[in-house]
């Protein structure tokens, strides 16, 4: 999967490919479902999700430019699999999805697999986690149809925010943080499932 997949696609971070190869994949996806773990494509998890394919788990995860102590809020848990991603990766993770039954497996998930470094939330994402803030960096796992204002408020400076943006037509966009100054770089076109409680009157 890593070499056919991600690194033929150009993704050369050494610790995105590593976490990729460490993380077992097989252990986030439906049981009826395992034989299809490394397929290159997204799979449904239930509940209207899914678990995206591999390459753009490491394309975002490589945008990211983690560094081993940052600090990093995902909103959208699903399934778990970025989450794991990211920490093998990162001292901190905080993590919301808005579906308690995918949170609460994913939780189980993560615990089994022995993650120490990720706190877990249950509810509407768009707010972050404002008393954990500011982040390093934010990456945000279903398309809303433009970013929250509230979580870019959250980036530290110097922080990285990732995320799935637009309705029919979608787009992976980057904002940086720099002081008071948000810059905001356009990467690749996507399909992600739209961001669930994502407000409409901003």
């Amino acid at each position: 999967m890593v070499k056919s997949q991600i690194i033929s696609r150009g993704v050369r971070d050494e610790r995105v490919l590593e976490a990729m190869r460490t993380v077992p994949r097989e252990r986030f996806v439906r049981e009826d479902d395992r034989q299809l773990a490394f397929f290159d494509g997204p799979l449904s998890i239930g509940c209207g999700q899914t678990i995206s394919q591999p390459y753009i788990v490491a394309y975002m995860t490589e945008m990211l430019h983690l560094k081993e102590n940052d600090r990093v809020l995902e909103i959208g848990t699903g399934c778990g699999y970025q989450t794991a991603v990211i920490a093998e990766i990162a001292r901190e993770v905080y993590t919301i999805e808005i579906v308690e039954r995918l949170a609460r497996c994913a939780h189980e998930a993560l615990d089994g697999l022995g993650y120490t470094n990720v706190q877990f939330r249950t509810g509407d994402g768009n707010e972050g986690w404002p008393e954990k803030s500011p982040f390093d960096a934010i990456i945000i796992t279903a398309a809303p149809e433009r970013v929250p204002k509230t979580l870019i408020s959250q980036l530290a400076d110097g922080g990285r925010l990732i995320a799935p943006v637009g309705g029919y037509m979608q787009y992976l966009v980057r904002l940086t943080r720099n002081g008071e100054e948000i810059d905001r770089e356009t990467l690749i076109g996507v399909r992600f499932v739209p961001m669930m409680g994502f407000p409409r009157d901003d």
